[in-house]
């Protein structure tokens, strides 16, 4: 079949999937692997990372891709008779900016490739019951969204009482009986509830043992990000929506991008309620939210009976320190600023970038430093940050400047013979990307 035409069928066939959840919200489907059939798979191996280092089996792309249309066939077969057995995810440490480590899961290539087609599935099914104030890893949806919503929101409170949470290890933490119960209150499928399960109970090689957690999703897995959305939808969103906000006295709202969230009261007597029943709340479903970093934060406007702004009149959220100033026009308002940990951590990359590649031809070094400005700018590039936008900037060239100096003893890179450099090589100036101004704001 025609690729285009097949891509054609399938979005229309993942289209009545979504129209039959959204017209019935209350209905738990069991009939959907049979959409699952060879063009489903081949839709799903183009859209599959092909890049990505290989699981436990050494499997890469190319020796997948060189039977392909037999590899997807004997897949299928597998899927549909509950002969398909879910490899061990294997598993990897990541440095992180603190000195610690991060896991990381590398499934292989056919469960990712599985994983996909299950999602392709299950993704516009779920879609119609989540809610607006949930943005993480949903088509469509930004962390720009969120940090908008945010600042919209705050500004139509004039500030308010923010409660900003913090998971514990989230996703390792997930329960998955509580996990199988929410899930199958809407798809009871037994091909995807027993693959599910396979998912859920696939071991993790690390070190060369391989273990069995009881908690936690999918480590790398494609799925593993709606099924952390499902999970917190129940615990957080839902339970939010239709049980906190008819019980407060003010008004509320509620922003998450996967598991950061924070929730704003009018009243402070509704913020510190909901704060004390949250930890029953999520101890009831196994999650734990940090004693220190989960804080009920006073975000008043200035001149409304709060104090100046403070170290704790701010909070982070999504890598922007939200915080209370002056716009162009004096007034008061929200503003965000690139939090001072991820422009660290930003800096340190680009000094060990430098570090490490100072011995390279100085075009080609300039060549790669400006997409890296470029990427930081992209993310961090929003209304009434250019000032640290601009530090960012200036400290990238100082790092850079150092590494150039440190390539030779006999060519010292002085910072008169720097600037002379910088005329020939310039860095990226900083650029606001995501634009308020753009939606019709008005500060």
């Amino acid at each position: 079949m025609n690729q285009t035409l097949s891509r054609e069928l399938i979005s229309t066939r993942r289209e009545k999937l979504a129209e039959l959840a959204r017209s019935n919200p209350q209905l738990v489907l069991t009939t959907i692997a049979h959409h699952i059939d060879l063009d489903w798979l081949q839709e799903a191996w183009r859209r599959t990372r092909k890049d990505g280092a290989a699981g436990i089996d050494g499997v890469t792309a190319a020796d997948y891709e060189a039977n392909l249309e037999a590899n997807l066939q004997n897949l299928l077969n597998r899927f549909k008779s509950g002969r398909y057995r879910a490899p061990a995810v294997r598993r990897v440490r990541i440095p992180k900016a603190d000195g610690k480590t991060r896991p990381l899961g590398i499934p292989t290539l056919e469960d990712k490739l599985l994983q996909r087609a299950v999602l392709m599935a299950l993704e516009p099914i779920f879609e119609q019951d989540f809610l607006d104030c949930s943005y993480g890893f949903r088509p469509g949806r930004s962390a720009h969204q969120a940090i908008e919503a945010l600042w919209r929101g705050l500004m139509a409170f004039k500030g308010g009482w923010v409660i900003d949470l913090d998971i514990r290890s989230y996703f390792d933490c997930i329960e998955h009986d509580h996990l199988r119960a929410i899930f199958t209150q809407r798809v009871r499928d037994g091909v995807l509830v027993r693959t599910l399960g396979k998912w859920l109970n696939a071991g993790v090689l690390e070190d060369g043992a391989v273990c069995h957690p009881d908690r936690g999703t999918p480590q790398g897995g494609v799925v593993s990000p709606l099924l952390a959305n499902l999970y917190l939808h129940e615990v957080l969103d839902q339970w939010f929506e239709q049980t906190v906000k008819p019980r407060l006295q003010g008004r509320a709202f509620l922003v998450r991008y996967a598991d950061d969230a924070v929730v704003v009261f009018e009243l402070e007597a509704d913020a510190r309620r909901v704060r004390d029943v949250l930890p029953k709340r999520f101890g009831r479903y196994g999650l734990e939210l940090h004693p220190d970093k989960t804080r009920l934060v006073p975000f008043q406007r200035p001149g409304m009976g709060a104090k100046p702004p403070s170290r704790t009149g701010s909070f982070d959220f999504l890598g922007f320190t939200h915080y209370w100033g002056r716009s162009r026009k004096g007034r008061h308002v929200v503003r965000r600023k690139t939090a001072s940990k991820r422009l660290t951590a930003a800096l340190q990359r680009i000094a060990k970038w430098c570090r490490d590649h100072r011995h390279w031809k100085v075009a080609d070094q300039h060549k790669i430093l400006c997409r890296k400005l470029r990427g930081h700018y992209a993310y961090y590039g929003i209304t009434g940050n250019n000032r640290a936008l601009a530090d960012f900037r200036h400290q990238a060239g100082r790092r850079w400047r150092y590494w150039l100096n440190r390539r030779s003893w006999k060519a010292r890179m002085h910072w008169t013979r720097f600037d002379q450099l910088l005329d020939r090589y310039p860095l990226p100036p900083e650029r606001v990307v995501q634009s308020i101004y753009r939606h019709g704001a008005t500060v």
